[in-house]
């Protein structure tokens, strides 16, 4: 009537379950609650799941609680191994540990002003110092031919210039044609000002206002978008740089141009 007999030997053991790391955004499903969610943390010894509204529940690691694809498994906490990550500066550089900064050495870099130096030093300040190189603002270009005369190049004393809008036909152009040193590099970026080098978005902007010419360009930015002072832009401006994918490229190419230029001294 019953068929075989219930206690006789030869049962199919049961299959055991299958336990699995809870990685984050694994996605699995609370076998009780029916709750589906995506891995996101661990709350004293209980796994986080969030579903795809984003709420999220805690729930014990109860031996074949959850399904995985439809099957019964028993989540565990993956065990974290520690790997060394190297250090990378916010020039993209991979930054040397336990290294001093060395003594300054003869060779500089000019830039036009005080915001230009800030900002290069946010970005390349770390390897700056590991080669021991100085980067000095001027009050402008206008007389730079002078001042190259008086720092006095040579192949290890090399100087390195960065200028603002130096493109074909400009004031700039002109102002750096007059160098012809081989131990000076002059390089430079298309912008207006080192401001505009910083990507808009990164201030909060879709694109720098365009300024009509023969006005203050800071004045008109500040005017455009609402803000009192050019100090108070240049501090939101700086505030927003934190390694060189929060500027251009030029900008980018430039830097890198000056750093290999002062940085290879002649024998």
């Amino acid at each position: 009537m019953y068929g075989e007999d219930v206690l006789a030997g030869g049962r199919r053991r049961r299959k055991p379950i299958p336990e699995v790391d809870a990685e984050p955004d694994l996605v699995v499903e609370d076998a009780d609650s029916g709750f589906c969610g995506a891995v996101v943390g661990w709350e004293l010894g209980a796994v986080v799941l969030e579903d795809r509204f984003g709420k999220r529940r805690n729930f014990p690691l109860t031996p074949g609680a959850f399904l995985l694809d439809g099957v019964a498994v028993t989540l565990r906490k993956p065990v974290v191994v520690n790997h060394q990550r190297r250090r990378v500066t916010a020039s993209g550089s991979i930054a040397v540990d336990g290294v001093k900064a060395q003594v300054a050495k003869a060779s500089r870099i000019w830039v036009e002003g005080i915001h230009d130096a800030a900002l290069v030093e946010r970005i390349w300040g770390d390897d700056l110092r590991i080669e021991g190189v100085v980067v000095e603002p001027l009050d402008g270009i206008d007389d730079l031919a002078a001042e190259v005369a008086a720092f006095r190049p040579g192949p290890r004393r090399k100087l390195g210039v960065l200028v603002d809008h130096l493109v074909p036909g400009s004031k700039e152009s002109r102002i750096v044609s007059a160098v012809k040193d081989p131990d000076v590099l002059v390089t430079g970026h298309p912008y207006i000002d080192i401001w505009q080098a910083v990507k808009p978005e990164r201030v909060g902007l879709r694109a720098w206002p365009v300024i009509p010419p023969g006005r203050p360009w800071k004045e008109g930015v500040c005017e455009a978008v609402g803000v009192r002072e050019p100090a108070d832009m240049w501090r939101r401006i700086l505030a927003s740089v934190h390694s060189y994918k929060d500027v251009e490229t030029p900008l980018i190419n430039s830097m890198e141009r000056l750093i290999d230029f002062v940085t290879v001294l002649d024998d």
